[in-house]
Formats: C-alpha cells, structure tokens, sequence
C-alpha cells in the first residue's frame, strides 16, 4: 500500500501550511505592538500565553510559534516562575528601533543595518546550494518593479520586497518571520537617499549584481556585494548635518 500524499493532498497540506505561517506572523506583529503601546521594558513580564491567545483570538499552538519567532530574536526570554519577559541584549536593541518615528538614529541605523548584514549575507550559502533558476528569476521580476516606482514609497516598498524575497530563499520560516517583523523600520531606512530617479537604477543594479553572483554560485562575490550594498545607505547617516533628523 502506498504512503504517498495525493497531488491534491500536497496542495491542501501547501495551503494549510502558508495560513499557518501567516497566523504566527500577524501574531508577532500583535505581539510587537503590544509591546510598543505598553511600553514595556527589559524585565517586564508578557501575558501568559492563555492570555495572549484570549486577547488575540489566537490557538495555542500559534502563541508559542509566535514566542520562539520572538525568543529566536532575542527580544524575550522565558524566566522560571515568571513566564516570558523583555529580553536585554538585542532585545533592547530591537525596542529602540521601535521609537522610529520623526526620525532615524544613526546608533539605530547603524544596529539594523549590522543586523540585517548578518542575516543576508548568512543566507547566501544555503541558497547557492539550494536555489533554482526559476528562483533567481523571480529575483529578477522583483527587482525589476523599483524601476517603474513613481514614488519614494513604492520604491522603498520594492527594495523591502526584493531583500525579504531573499530572506524566504533561506527557506528557514522563522527566520523569514522574524524579517518580516521589522518591515515597517527596514522599509523606513530604505527611504533615505530614495529621493531621487538615479538611486532607482543604482538600486537596480546593485540587486542585478547580487543576483548574478547568486546565479554563478559565488558566495565570496555575494557576500561582498550584499554586504557593500547594505553599508551604502550608512553614508545618508554619516553625512547628515549634527543636530537634524535622520530620514
């Protein structure tokens, strides 16, 4: 008799499995905001995870899915008698990039950009080894939309696109998660030095570049490019006078 799953059994397991994903991720996001809105800090203790779920209308299965994509980035820990709290460390790291708003902090730019460095260029191997052709055209696809965005916005939204399009490519779920929790402050710092059509098709290159050493299965190349693509934007930071905001 035989084990193997129906095409049709594959699909719903796929579809099942994509509202699963979704479900811990808008969680997190919940999670965040709660955090933000309460203003919470190092040391304060989390609702129970019967409480989140009640808040959220959330299964219990996702609360804890949601807690170790939050665990995994260290902005909490789980402490004996006490439950899950505000982690230090980069916890704290991640709570100051929350305070975005009129303006961008070079430390924090500086923390992001560190970040997502160790997060993009970590991935490179995998997806080297991983990766199909149709995959990097997909890359190609995506990188092809900043050129037509007819706004800073759009075109911020399209960089975030194509770099979380990557971070998928690791197929590491929580790690895809745990990206997509901070959009909202990548595609923020995505929008210095946005103001212009040129940064466009420089943008557009710098991503063709990632993609063709991707496709040549170069990880020494892609590591080097992601990494001096990801310390250009430093420079809007570096060169901003003392004193004024950070956009």
């Amino acid at each position: 008799m035989s084990n193997s799953v129906p095409d049709d059994g594959l699909a719903g397991l796929e579809i099942a499995e994509q509202g699963r994903t979704s479900a811990v991720d808008r969680l997190v996001e919940q999670i965040r905001d709660m955090i933000s809105e309460r203003g919470l800090g190092v040391g304060d203790a989390l609702p129970t995870e019967r409480d989140l779920g009640e808040q959220f209308q959330s299964g219990r299965n996702t609360v804890r899915e949601a807690l170790q994509v939050l665990r995994a980035y260290g902005l909490v820990e789980t402490r004996p008698k006490v439950g899950a709290v505000i982690s230090g460390g980069q916890g704290e790291a991640l709570r100051r990039l929350f305070a975005f708003h009129s303006g961008i902090s070079p430390d924090s730019f500086r923390d992001l950009q560190g970040f997502r460095r160790i997060l993009e260029t970590g991935v490179g191997e995998h997806i080297i080894l991983t990766a199909s052709e149709t995959d990097f055209d997909l890359l190609d696809a995506i990188n092809r939309r900043i050129l037509e965005a007819g706004s800073v916005a759009e075109a911020a939204r399209c960089d975030y696109e194509f770099h979380a399009a990557i971070v998928e490519l690791s197929g590491n779920r929580t790690t895809h998660a745990t990206y997509n929790m901070l959009r909202s402050v990548i595609e923020e710092v995505m929008r210095l030095g946005k103001t212009e059509r040129p940064v466009h098709a420089a943008t557009f290159e710098a991503h063709a570049e990632i993609i063709r050493a991707l496709r040549a299965r170069d990880r020494i190349a892609y590591v080097y490019l992601m990494s001096r693509h990801l310390e250009f934007g430093l420079r809007f930071v570096d060169d901003a006078p003392a004193g004024q905001p950070q956009r």
